[in-house]
């Protein structure tokens, strides 16, 4: 069976990319695998979903009647490390992140997820916008 790994963020970003990896996952009769991790280290972190977003979004993944797992906690490594991890485990043939416009210099200074999960991806990656 197929799995697509959907990289979740707790916005319009994480709603149109779990959207997108829903209907992948039905075309490929695969499991949607969510990630949404943080650091241990990081005491606030807006890409984190708390408990209310994560039943939102299983909520929206029953009701769709694709097969689904949750990775959802704190980890050592960044969220980017966990979604190219959760790829190679689960041998995926998609991840699907959402994809915002970062100015060069917010890129240099905060690093960028979806960059690194772009050029680290073993699979393809789709990016969807909002």
């Amino acid at each position: 069976m197929s799995a697509v790994v959907l990289g979740y963020v707790p916005n319009a970003l994480g709603d149109a990319a779990a959207s997108a990896a829903i209907g992948e996952a039905r075309k490929r009769g695969g499991t949607v695998v969510v990630v949404n991790t943080t650091r241990a280290d990081r005491l606030v972190d807006p890409a984190y979903a708390d408990n209310n977003d994560m039943a939102r979004l299983e909520e929206t993944l029953r009701e769709s009647g694709v097969n689904f797992t949750v990775q959802h906690g704190t980890s050592n490594d960044t969220a980017a490390e966990d979604v190219l991890e959760a790829a190679v485990r689960h041998e995926a043939d998609l991840i699907v992140i959402g994809l915002r416009h970062r100015t060069p210099v917010g890129k240099l200074i905060m690093g960028s997820t979806a960059q690194t999960i772009l050029l680290g991806a073993r699979c393809n990656v789709l990016a969807v916008k909002a």
